[in-house]
């Protein structure tokens, strides 16, 4: 599904008739939820917005949208999205799995389209990828299947490492996923792959230090709008010494949405 096609769903649930709609307001509300901060995100929400004007839905002048960032705090998230439906927004577009998760949790009734989904069916957000059912469509990005990939191709740009790391945020739905798709392309490789997990900045510098005393050759980052959102943390121990010379990266280009 493209873009274009995205912002047609968000279209389509604005204008749908919603049976616990207690009034027709003067102009449709979209709730936007965010996992990460909206610094990270310039690109993308105004990439949404320039999407929703092509489609004549101008915000500000024809439509009104409530954000809401959970700033990479994922316990933020089911708050925030019950605020949205306490204010009875038209629609939820939900950025990345953890608030996806959390506005299918807020609501049955209000249309959900998600966005920057790695596994919309192993992380229990739709039933099926033909047949989502519920209230909740959208777009997904395939990130879990495609982490084993990405192991294969560091492994072909540092084929004399023995052992790659893999660095996951303990603190989402898809993780295990993650792990198992990884473990089973370093079991093909015989690559040893020490996992290492970190849900926050300081978790990050100490899984960069275990390094180190793992001597990898390698660290393939999961997808994760945190991760995305620290991006230049990453950046720069990557290229930190004395990981600059021993260490190549690959990271997930999962938004941070």
């Amino acid at each position: 599904m493209n873009r274009r096609e995205l912002i047609l769903l968000l279209g389509g649930a604005m204008t749908a008739p919603r049976t616990l709609r207690a009034q027709q307001k003067a102009m449709p509300v979209v709730g936007y939820l965010g996992s990460s901060a909206p610094g990270p995100t310039v690109p993308w929400t105004a990439a949404f917005r320039q999407g929703l004007s092509e489609t004549g839905y101008v915000e500000g002048q024809n439509l009104a949208i409530e954000y809401r960032w959970a700033e990479s705090r994922y316990d933020r998230l089911p708050a925030l999205a019950a605020d949205l439906v306490r204010r009875n927004v038209d629609v939820i577009a939900a950025g990345g799995t953890p608030a996806a998760l959390a506005a299918k949790w807020a609501t049955q009734t209000i249309p959900i389209v998600f966005m920057g989904v790695g596994d919309p069916v192993g992380s229990g957000l739709v039933a099926g990828l033909a047949r989502p059912g519920g209230n909740l469509t959208g777009i997904s990005e395939m990130t879990t299947d495609l982490m084993s990939k990405r192991l294969e191709l560091l492994f072909e740009m540092v084929p004399q490492a023995t052992v790659i790391a893999l660095l996951v945020n303990p603190n989402i739905a898809i993780t295990e996923g993650v792990i198992r798709e990884v473990q089973a392309a370093a079991g093909a490789t015989g690559v040893q792959l020490p996992i290492l997990k970190a849900g926050t900045e300081s978790e990050i510098d100490a899984a960069f230090a275990a390094l180190a005393e793992l001597h990898a050759g390698g660290l393939v980052i999961g997808p994760d709008a945190f991760f995305s959102s620290r991006r230049e943390q990453l950046l720069g121990l990557c290229h930190a010494t004395p990981f600059r010379r021993s260490i190549t990266c690959v990271n997930s280009p999962l938004p941070a949405v």
